[in-house]
C-alpha cells in the first residue's frame, strides 16, 4: 500500500476513503451511537471534573490586597512568580484534584487602583503573603475573605458589564515582550482614568504553574513553528496524509534567473524566533488567561437611551484596557476574544485552558508598578520589618506591645527587666499611642505590679478603669478632676526629709511658672514652706497664703523658729511696709490663689495629711491620676501632675532603704510627659537611678518640639526602648538616627494608624528596629468602672479620708478618641 501511495497518492487516498465508507456503512449503525455516547461521556465527565476541582478552591478562599512599598525593584515581579512555582502539586495529586491557580487583579474604582491576589482556600495561609513580602521588601499585605472583583448590583440597581478575554494570537511557543525601558503597566493603569462613583473596572490574570505533558506539548509546538505543522492530534494526522506540508516555508527566495538562495532577512527573523523560543523554554512555565471588564451600576429604571450611552462608554473603557496590552507585542501578541457574561466569569475566577507564559513574561504583565509617579496606587506607608530573634512574647514577665506586621503574625512583648531601661513613646493623637499604653498598664495590673498613671486628657484612665480585673479593685487609688467624689489627699508638704520636700515643691512651682518666677518669689516661697514644715502637726499649702498675709498667725508660727537664717528672713519681712510687702508676695499669691481656688486641687493637695502612700502604691498598688486640661486649666494640670511625679520620685528613692532583691517592679506612665517633668533633677540622672530602684518609666508625648533641648537629649539617651508612631518629616529625620538603616525617615513619616516602629532592649543590649501593629484593647466590662470607683472610695475612707458622698459618678465615658477601643 505504501508503494501505491507513492506512485498515486490521490488514488491511494481515494481507496482509503472508499474503505472507510464501507466500514461506516457496515458498522456505523452500531458503532456511531456508542462512539457518540463515549465522546459525550468524556466531555461531560471532563467538565464535571473541572467544576469539581474549582469548587474545592472556593471554600476559605482569601483576598490579599498588596500595598506597594515606596520604591519597587523592577526584578521583584520575577522573584514573586519564581517563588510561587513551589505551589505546583505532585503529579498524582494533580490527577485527582487538579492544580490550584491564583488570580492577580488590578481593580479600578473612583478611589484609585487596588492590586490584589485571589488565593484558593487549599493553599495554606501565609504562604502567598510571605512570598509577596519577600519579593517586595516593604510591601504590606491585608488579608480578608475573597470578594467579587466587580461589586454586585444593589436591590434597586442594574449592573452592566462589558469585557472580554485576551489570548495569544500566534503559537504559544513564541514569547511576548518582557523587557522594557519603562514600566509596561503604566498604560494599563492609566486606561480607566475618570471612573465615576458607580463605575468599576478590573483586569484579571489567572495563572497556575504547569509541568509534564503541558510543557511537552509546548515544546512540540515550538518545533513546528517554522514548518507549518500542527501541534494538535487531528492536525498531525492530516499532516501525515497530506504531502508537502512539512517542507519549511519561506526558507528560500527565487532570483531573476530562477536560481534559489537563502533570504538573509528571513534567516535573521528565524534565528531571532529560535533564540526567543529557546529562551522561553528554559525556565518555569505558567498557564495563564487574561480577562478584563468594566462595570457600571445603574438604577433599575434607567431609560434605554441612557443605557446605550453608558454601554458605549463602558465599551470604550474596556477597549482601552485591552489595547494597553499592545505594548507586549514582539514575537507574539494578544488579540481580543468575546466573553459571554463577563461579570459572572470574572467573579468565579475559573481557569480552564490558557496560554503558556514564562516567569519573565508573566512578571511583565502582573507586578507592582515601579513608577512612583503613577497616581491612585494604594501604597504601603512604611516598610514592614520582622523583629529580631529573641524578642519576648506576652507573659507574666513580659508586657504586651502588639503583633508583628510581616510574615507569620505573632505577639511581641517587652521583658519586665528590660522595661527598667525605660520606654519613650512618640505619636500623634489617634495614632495608637493610648492603646499601647492601656495594654501595658492592664498587663501590669494583671501581674500585680505597681502603677502610677498621669493622664492629662482623661480617656486613658477611663479606658483602664472599665477593663481592670476585679481582683485589682482594692489596690486602686483614683484622682479624678471630673469626679464629684472627694479625692484622696497627697500633701506635698507631708512626710519625708524637710529640705528635700521643700526643694521639690519650690522647684515644681518655679519650673511650671518659669516665665513669671523671679529670685525673690523663690526666696519667699522657700522660707514660708520651711517655716510651715517646722511647726508641729501637718502643714498644707492652704496655710501658706495665711502665713504671708495674717500678722497674728505669722507671729504665732514664727515665734518658735530656732534657725537664725529663717528668723532673719521673717525679721526682714516684718519690717517691710504694707505696699512693699504686697509687691513682694503678689507674684506668689496670685499663683497660689488660682491653684487653691479649685475645689479638686484644694481637696487633693491641701486637705490635710496625705491619705495615699506612694511607696505602697509602687509595691503593687494602682494610682490613676486623671487631670484633664479642659477641667483644670493647663497650668494647674501641669502643677498637679508635676507634684505627683515629685512625690513618686521621693517614694522611689526611699527604696534605697530596702534590699535590692526585695524591691518590686513598678511603672510610672506619664502621658504628655513634657508637662510633668518639672523636677530639680536632670532627667538623665532620674532615668539612670530609677532602673536601680526597679521603676520603669514610660514617657509619652506627641512630637519632639514639645521637649526642651536638654530634656530631649536626656530621653533620647537614657530611655533606651523606643516606640515611634507616625512622625512629622522634621521629627522623622531626628528619630531615624535610632532606626536607620532598616527604617528611614521616610518610613517613620509614613507609618499608618496603630502601626509603630520599635527598637527595644533585650537582655540589656539594643536590638535592631522592627515594626509592629498595636492590638485593640479588650472589650470594656459594663459596670466595672463604677465598681472600681466605689471600691476606691471605700478604701480611702478606711485609711482616714473624709467620707465620700453618694455615688454620683458621671456615666462611664466611651473611648471616643480611639475607634479601635470598644465602647
Amino acid at each position: 500500500m505504501l508503494d501505491d501511495y507513492l506512485r498515486d497518492p490521490s488514488g491511494a487516498l481515494a481507496a482509503i476513503l472508499n474503505r472507510l465508507r464501507d466500514l461506516t456503512l457496515t458498522y456505523g449503525p452500531t458503532a456511531a451511537p456508542l462512539l457518540l455516547a463515549l465522546v459525550t461521556l468524556a466531555v461531560v465527565g471532563r467538565r464535571w471534573w473541572t467544576r469539581r476541582c474549582h469548587a474545592q478552591l472556593l471554600p476559605n478562599a482569601r483576598q490579599v490586597t498588596i500595598l506597594a512599598p515606596p520604591t519597587v525593584d523592577a526584578a521583584s515581579g520575577q522573584a514573586l512568580w519564581s517563588n510561587l512555582v513551589g505551589l505546583l502539586r505532585p503529579a498524582w495529586r494533580r490527577a485527582l484534584t487538579g492544580q490550584p491557580h491564583l488570580a492577580f487583579e488590578y481593580v479600578f474604582s473612583e478611589a484609585g487602583v487596588a492590586i490584589r491576589l485571589w488565593v484558593p482556600g487549599v493553599i495554606p495561609p501565609g504562604l502567598v503573603e510571605r512570598a509577596v513580602e519577600a519579593a517586595w521588601p516593604g510591601a504590606h499585605t491585608r488579608v480578608g475573605p475573597a470578594e467579587p472583583p466587580l461589586p454586585p448590583a444593589g436591590p434597586d440597581q442594574h449592573r452592566m458589564v462589558v469585557g472580554g478575554e485576551l489570548r495569544l494570537a500566534r503559537p504559544e511557543a513564541l514569547p511576548i515582550r518582557s523587557v522594557f525601558d519603562a514600566d509596561p503597566i503604566r498604560a494599563l493603569l492609566g486606561a480607566p482614568v475618570g471612573l465615576g462613583r458607580d463605575e468599576h473596572a478590573c483586569v484579571q490574570i489567572l495563572a497556575r504553574p504547569v509541568t509534564g505533558r503541558r510543557v511537552q506539548r509546548a515544546r512540540r509546538t515550538a518545533r513546528r513553528v517554522h514548518t507549518g505543522g500542527s501541534s494538535h492530534l487531528v492536525g498531525r494526522l492530516l499532516d501525515l496524509i497530506t504531502p508537502g506540508t512539512t517542507r519549511p516555508r519561506h526558507r528560500t527566495a527565487r532570483t531573476r534567473t530562477g536560481a534559489l538562495h537563502s533570504d538573509p532577512q528571513t534567516s535573521l527573523e528565524y534565528a531571532a524566533h529560535n533564540r526567543a523560543i529557546v529562551t522561553k523554554q528554559r525556565g518555569s512555565q505558567y498557564e495563564t488567561v487574561i480577562r478584563y471588564a468594566t462595570a457600571t451600576l445603574l438604577p433599575a429604571d434607567t431609560a434605554k437611551a441612557e443605557l446605550r450611552q453608558a454601554r458605549d462608554v463602558a465599551r470604550g473603557r474596556a477597549h482601552a484596557l485591552a489595547a494597553s496590552f499592545a505594548s507586549y507585542t514582539e514575537h507574539n501578541h494578544y488579540i481580543r476574544h468575546r466573553l459571554r457574561n463577563p461579570g459572572h466569569v470574572l467573579d468565579h475566577r475559573r481557569l480552564r485552558r490558557g496560554d503558556l507564559l514564562s516567569v519573565p513574561e508573566l512578571a511583565a504583565i502582573a507586578h507592582l508598578p515601579t513608577d512612583e509617579a503613577i497616581p491612585g496606587i494604594q501604597r504601603a506607608g512604611a516598610r514592614a520589618i520582622a523583629p529580631p530573634p529573641g524578642i519576648a512574647t506576652p507573659g507574666p514577665q513580659a508586657k504586651p506591645l502588639g503583633i508583628t506586621d510581616t510574615g507569620h503574625q505573632r505577639p511581641v512583648a517587652l521583658r519586665v527587666p528590660d522595661a527598667r531601661h525605660h520606654l519613650h513613646v512618640l505619636g500623634a493623637t489617634g495614632s495608637g499611642k493610648s492603646t499601647l499604653l492601656g495594654t501595658m498598664i492592664l498587663a501590669d495590673a494583671e501581674a500585680g505590679r505597681g502603677i502610677v498613671l498621669i493622664d492629662p486628657k482623661g480617656d486613658l484612665v477611663t479606658d483602664v478603669l472599665s477593663r481592670l480585673p476585679r481582683t485589682a479593685a482594692d489596690r486602686v487609688v483614683i484622682f479624678d478632676a471630673d469626679s464629684r467624689s472627694r479625692p484622696p489627699c497627697l500633701n506635698p508638704l507631708d512626710g519625708g526629709d524637710t529640705d528635700l520636700t521643700v526643694d521639690n515643691l519650690v522647684s515644681v512651682f518655679r519650673r511650671v511658672y518659669s516665665a513669671f518666677w523671679g529670685p525673690r518669689t523663690d526666696d519667699v516661697m522657700r522660707a514660708a514652706c520651711l517655716t510651715l514644715r517646722a511647726q508641729p502637726g501637718v502643714a498644707t499649702l492652704a496655710d501658706l497664703p495665711k502665713l504671708l498675709v495674717d500678722d497674728a498667725f505669722r507671729a504665732r508660727v514664727t515665734a518658735t523658729i530656732a534657725d537664725p537664717v529663717l528668723r532673719g528672713f521673717w525679721t526682714w519681712y516684718a519690717e517691710l511696709t504694707d505696699s512693699t510687702r504686697s509687691q513682694v508676695i503678689s507674684p506668689l499669691m496670685n499663683k497660689l490663689r488660682a491653684f487653691l481656688l479649685r475645689p479638686f486641687v484644694r481637696d487633693a493637695i491641701a486637705a490635710g495629711p496625705s491619705t495615699v502612700d506612694l511607696g505602697t502604691v509602687l509595691d503593687g498598688g494602682i494610682c490613676l491620676v486623671r487631670i484633664p486640661k479642659g477641667s483644670l486649666g493647663e497650668e494647674t494640670t501641669r502643677l498637679v501632675g508635676s507634684l505627683v511625679v515629685a512625690r513618686t520620685w521621693q517614694a522611689t528613692t526611699a527604696r534605697a532603704r530596702t534590699p535590692q532583691r526585695e524591691r518590686r517592679d513598678a511603672s510610672l506612665v506619664i502621658d504628655e510627659c513634657h508637662n510633668f517633668l518639672n523636677l530639680p533633677y536632670p532627667i538623665e540622672d532620674m532615668l539612670a537611678e530609677a532602673r536601680g530602684f526597679r521603676l520603669a518609666m514610660t514617657l509619652a508625648h506627641q512630637h519632639l518640639g514639645q521637649l526642651p533641648r536638654e530634656l530631649r537629649e536626656g530621653i533620647s539617651t537614657n530611655a533606651r526602648n523606643k516606640i515611634y508612631f507616625n512622625a512629622s518629616p522634621e521629627d522623622a529625620r531626628d528619630l531615624s538616627r535610632h532606626t536607620a538603616p532598616r527604617l528611614t525617615d521616610h518610613d517613620l513619616a509614613h507609618l499608618g494608624a496603630y502601626h509603630a516602629a520599635t527598637r527595644l532592649v533585650l537582655h540589656g543590649e539594643q536590638t535592631h528596629p522592627f515594626t509592629l501593629q498595636t492590638q485593640p484593647l479588650p472589650l470594656a466590662i459594663p459596670g466595672r468602672a463604677r465598681e472600681i470607683r466605689a471600691a476606691a472610695r471605700r478604701s480611702a475612707h478606711a485609711t482616714g479620708s473624709p467620707p465620700a458622698p453618694a455615688d454620683n459618678e458621671p456615666a462611664e465615658r466611651s473611648a471616643h478618641a480611639d475607634p479601635r477601643r470598644a465602647a
